[in-house]
């Protein structure tokens, strides 16, 4: 560490050590003014055996404490290095060298699980619906919902998850230390809008070691730190990838692309399914995306879908509409069929059947076929003795046909041209 850097952090611990309760609020707001303190504190936080190490974190808890907004966002710009610090000292088995960070960790959380009274908090969070558009869907992607008693049972209710109490802690153990570390992501994806580039690409940094630490990807990644393996959550992941999402949509493309790449690597390794829908879910929402790297002095925002503002319906929607619709569209054929035969005056129109002109069939399923002088011929002889068809019998069924035909005919040209009044007249006169 530079004399320089160890002057600036030096000035900063006494300078707030003399500062009344009144005038806290305005030396908040000038810290963003301090462009060399902050890389200055990151270079103390990573040399864990810095001699301003502990006086840092007591001064970075006195912040926090102090329940000012700017104090306590200023100090958890720092969280992903002080998490990875600590981390890394817990592989390396050597718990003395990070005390101070254990107990800065441990206060802010402590501090964060109950409320202004001292009372436990419980913290609620509302489960997207897919009727309603969210972060990740919008309804009008989906297609049309089935209108299910079920489906109408559930409209408009929302779910409600909560979580808490949670159990103030007073020293790390292995098993509750990726409870604590995870609930701190929590704290810090909340103030995600106000965290700095540097923050983000640490939170970014932490991901990738924590994942790749002790596995063939490591060498691919070239890192050359500690090579065992970090035992993780699938709650902690799931909060990586939250935090990862956000800095690939602010400037950070590369570092958050291979974040994510490393996180969904190490969640297919532990069969983890929560990180893999989420990270999964995130990655082809940004596939083909336009992200701009540019985009670290501007606003700081996730790209979504916009919600339409004219309301779409699906044409597959089952609607009180569309079954109104239904019904009197039956109603009108109804109405039609009973107009077309008050028309005819109650005469049906016989049928004409076509093939009993061309042929006849026989009583053993053979078929007749018109000969060129009137009389019909079979299809095929008949095996063993066929049955012989008279003449007298023929011709009268030939003669019987025709004017059977002459007569549906006639019938069937008079309902055509002179319609309903004629047609009595057209019958009376045949």
């Amino acid at each position: 560490m530079l004399a320089m850097d160890q002057g600036v952090v030096e000035e900063w611990l006494s300078e707030f050590k003399t500062l009344p309760d009144s005038a806290i609020s305005s030396y908040a707001a000038s810290l963003k003014d301090k462009a060399a303190l902050v890389p200055a504190l990151y270079k103390v936080i990573r040399e864990n055996y810095s001699d301003l190490l502990e006086p840092v974190c007591h001064q970075l808890f006195e912040f926090y404490r102090s329940s000012q907004p700017q104090l306590q966002r200023f100090v958890l710009q720092f969280l992903p290095e002080l998490l990875w610090s600590l981390l890394s000292v817990s592989a390396a088995r050597d718990p003395h060298t990070s005390g101070c960070i254990e107990a800065l960790l441990l206060g802010i959380y402590n501090l964060e699980i109950v409320d202004k009274d001292g009372q436990s908090k419980v913290l609620s969070f509302t489960v997207p619906s897919l009727s309603k558009p969210s972060v990740y869907h919008e309804p009008s992607a989906i297609g049309s919902i089935a209108l299910t008693e079920g489906a109408l049972a559930n409209h408009g209710l929302s779910r409600v998850v909560y979580s808490g109490p949670h159990l103030q802690r007073e020293n790390f153990t292995a098993q509750n230390r990726f409870e604590v570390l995870t609930f701190l992501l929590l704290c810090y994806n909340a103030a995600l809008s106000y965290m700095t580039p540097t923050s983000l690409q640490s939170l970014c940094q932490l991901s990738s070691r924590v994942c790749i630490c002790g596995y063939p990807r490591q060498q691919m990644r070239r890192y050359k730190g500690i090579n065992t393996r970090m035992t993780v959550t699938s709650d902690f992941l799931v909060q990586l990838i939250t935090g990862i999402h956000y800095a690939l949509c602010n400037g950070e493309v590369e570092m958050g692309s291979k974040a994510l790449d490393d996180v969904l690597y190490r969640a297919q390794l532990e069969l983890f399914p929560e990180p893999l829908l989420v990270g999964n879910a995130i990655k082809s929402t940004l596939h083909g995306a336009a992200l701009k790297s540019n985009n670290k002095e501007g606003a700081r925002s996730i790209q979504v879908e916009i919600t339409p503002t004219s309301s779409r319906i699906s044409r597959n929607a089952v609607t009180s509409l569309s079954i109104r619709g239904h019904r009197w569209k039956r109603h009108e054929a109804q109405e039609v069929s009973g107009d077309s035969e008050a028309a005819l005056g109650g005469a049906a129109i016989p049928e004409i059947n076509v093939t009993g002109v061309s042929g006849e069939r026989m009583p053993n399923g053979d078929s007749m076929r018109p000969r060129p002088d009137g009389r019909a011929q079979p299809d095929c002889d008949a095996v063993g003795g066929a049955s012989e068809v008279s003449m007298d019998a023929r011709c009268h069924d030939s003669s019987t046909r025709g004017q059977e035909v002459r007569r549906q005919k006639s019938v069937r040209r008079m309902v055509e041209n002179e319609g309903s009044g004629s047609a009595s007249t057209g019958r009376s006169q045949y």
